[in-house]
């Protein structure tokens, strides 16, 4: 891989990024980079996010060739400095130049959605798993798989990963003979444009609610929406929930840059829906079983475009949860459109287990426990509610936190699903304090609790701790819900990834130990 100064300036006027170059030499990049310590002789070296001049200087000393940056800095003195007016601008364009612009050489699904990005990846990755012959990438919250060796994949640490990390994984998943990519795609993705100038062949809108709202992310909801809506802006074909709120603003804005025959709108059968003028539902699911293992549904294609994909059918998922349905119809008909059939989505759909979503764990004496990613309102509510739907619990207790620094619209949240919902006993915790106070994050929760709904409520800020009280306190017939972080292995604690065993594991381990 290489990228040559003179069509690399010349993308950049062409977007009007460029603001002037010093110093410029003619030269060939040989390697580009963000991170001053992986550099080496001939590599492009960008001056991005929380930049320190020290990190150039030190650059510059292992062989940076040039730099690109938003001004000039002394300690880059003698190297050509290309001078930009969005620096993250800038690194997407030239990391997708320089590897060489791998997404060309791929059909790719990308996902957006407050709630079941994950689940819905891992659907379609399974499905094209089958139609592809194990030719398909993923890159989501918990894992990123560039080919089918061990050394190929490895857990993720953004949902949407810094542009030169994405645009080198997927070179090297197209280098490994992939031909497909599943990718989740976060709001923070298109609010610090770590994906400028990516397209993609379907962009899947499941659903919005308020989440990631804070000083450090999205200063309102308004702007959340709009974030998410750019996936929509840059796919070919767009598939959009149809039951999502702000479902006409969604659709206007797919439709602005997408013809009406490329839409797809999907929605559960007799779900009350406005739609705009000449939209029509293409696909409905109607559930047809649901129990704590799987669900079980038939979709059916409503208009003639949808009946092309001939995905009509009844599926069996092993996800539980209704709202999982929803997720998998979305992941059925994406993969459809890449290629894939319906046997195809019927043969492995009641294979798929996703880590840290809806795990089971049983014990003899101490209840039932679920693990689950639930973080933000609309997705505690959907599991607690499912929870009581579908069994004949005793006390049900949830453990939960909530994250300091960012998603501060998740605390009142908390609060308004656990007073509708009326767990027995909640057990507030730590769950990625960051730089604040985790007991201040548990009282501020709490405030938002109605006490006369929800009169149990403990603090323990040790995680580990309140899973175990949890656990205590519950008899055969009782349910504990750990909520929040899944399968995540590390507590986010002052700016430092501090080791964890993950809920998962706590509580497997604790009930062993039990019932030795």
């Amino acid at each position: 891989m290489e990228l040559h100064i003179t069509p690399a300036l010349a993308l950049l006027r062409e977007h009007h990024l460029l603001d002037h170059v010093s110093n410029l030499t003619d030269f060939t990049a040989t390697s580009v980079s963000y991170d001053s310590r992986k550099v080496k002789s001939g590599t492009l070296f960008f001056c991005k996010g929380n930049f320190l001049p020290k990190y150039l200087a030190s650059a510059k000393e292992k062989g940076a060739i040039a730099y690109v940056a938003e001004k000039e800095y002394p300690e880059g003195e003698g190297l050509p400095a290309i001078i930009v007016n969005d620096e993250q601008k800038a690194m997407s364009l030239l990391g997708a130049a320089f590897y060489g612009y791998p997404q060309n050489d791929l059909f790719i699904i990308a996902i957006t959605g407050t709630k079941g990005k994950t689940t819905t990846a891992y659907f379609a990755d399974h499905i094209l798993a089958q139609s592809t012959d194990n030719h398909i990438a993923l890159f989501s919250t918990l894992d990123r798989i560039l080919g089918n060796k061990p050394e190929d994949k490895f857990k993720s640490d953004l949902t949407t990963p810094e542009s030169l990390d994405l645009f080198h994984d997927m070179r090297a998943a197209v280098n490994n003979g992939m031909t497909h990519l599943v990718m989740e795609v976060s709001s923070q993705a298109y609010k610090k444009n770590r994906i400028y100038g990516l397209k993609y062949d379907v962009g899947i809108f499941l659903n919005i609610s308020p989440d990631h709202i804070g000083r450090n992310e999205h200063p309102t909801f308004a702007d959340y929406l709009h974030c998410k809506e750019q996936l929509l802006v840059n796919s070919a074909k767009c598939l959009i929930n149809a039951e999502t709120e702000k479902f006409i603003d969604v659709y206007y804005t797919a439709k602005a840059t997408t013809q009406p025959e490329d839409i797809f709108l999907f929605a559960r059968r007799g779900a009350n829906i406005k739609l705009p003028d000449n939209a029509q539902i293409d696909f409905e699911y109607r559930n047809d079983l649901e129990d704590l293992h799987e669900s079980e549904f038939e979709l059916t294609a409503l208009t003639e475009k949808a009946k092309q994909l001939n995905l009509d059918g009844r599926y069996k998922t092993s996800v539980p949860g209704d709202y999982n349905e929803g997720n998998a119809v979305a992941a059925i008909i994406a993969s459809g459109l890449a290629g894939a059939s319906a046997n195809d989505a019927v043969e492995m759909l009641n294979h798929v287990h996703i880590r840290g979503r809806m795990e089971m764990i049983n014990s003899n004496t101490h209840g039932t426990i679920y693990v689950d990613y639930a973080h933000n309102y609309a997705s505690l509510k959907r599991l607690l509610a499912f929870l009581k739907r579908q069994t004949n619990a005793g006390k049900v207790t949830v453990v939960l936190g909530a994250t300091g620094d960012k998603g501060i619209s998740r605390r009142p949240g908390f609060g308004k699903a656990l007073t509708e919902e009326q767990p027995d006993e909640v057990i507030l915790t730590t769950d990625d304090p960051g730089f604040e106070d985790p007991m201040t994050i548990a009282r501020e929760i709490d405030s938002y609790i109605d006490h006369d709904k929800v009169k149990h409520i403990q603090f323990e800020m040790d995680r580990e701790t309140a899973i175990k009280k949890a656990i205590d306190g519950s008899e055969n017939d009782d349910i504990v819900v750990l909520a929040g972080k899944g399968e995540d292995p590390y507590q986010k604690i002052n700016g430092e990834d501090v080791p964890y065993p993950t809920d998962v594991k706590i509580a497997r381990d604790y009930i062993n130990e039990l019932e030795r």
